[in-house]
């Protein structure tokens, strides 16, 4: 005669979900704090100059040139504005404001030339019009650096 033998209860496997909840907050938490709250680019919208001869003599406006170095210095009359990493370029904003104030009290339309080095990052050339923008500057000019 054969001995039946018992099997032994097996337990059911449990799924945790107050710990799955948890991970899922902390997640959430860590993305939210890695992303940068910052406003998103406007479209600043501009027309590229095209060549045009003139026979009689041009007025040309106010200028400031802006130099824009690789390692982020923004540079104008050899005085460096906001710190290179800055995300905003507060100080940068307030002079152009100044200038574009003291233009139209001239009479003149204020315009910025920017000159970037070859290898500066197009984020930062952005910002720098950005600057330009918010100091109410229209005119916005690029020039490009003496090729060796």
């Amino acid at each position: 005669m054969a001995i039946p033998l018992k099997k032994k209860e097996q337990p059911q496997a449990l799924f945790q979900i107050a710990p799955m909840i948890d991970v899922v907050f902390l997640l959430l938490i860590y993305f939210m704090a890695g992303t940068t709250l910052e406003k998103q680019e406007a479209d600043i919208s501009f027309t590229l100059p095209g060549v045009a001869e003139t026979s009689e003599a041009v007025d040309f406006p106010d200028e400031q040139i802006i130099e824009i170095r690789a390692d982020g210095r923004v540079i104008v009359n050899d005085y460096a504005y906001d710190e290179p990493g800055a995300s905003r370029l507060v100080r940068l904003a307030a002079m152009l404001t100044r200038f574009r104030q003291a233009s139209q009290a001239s009479g003149t339309e204020a315009a910025v030339t920017l000159l970037p080095e070859a290898d500066t990052a197009h984020q930062r050339i952005v910002r720098v019009m950005d600057a330009c923008a918010q100091a109410g500057i229209t005119r916005v000019n690029f020039a490009l650096g003496d090729e060796d």
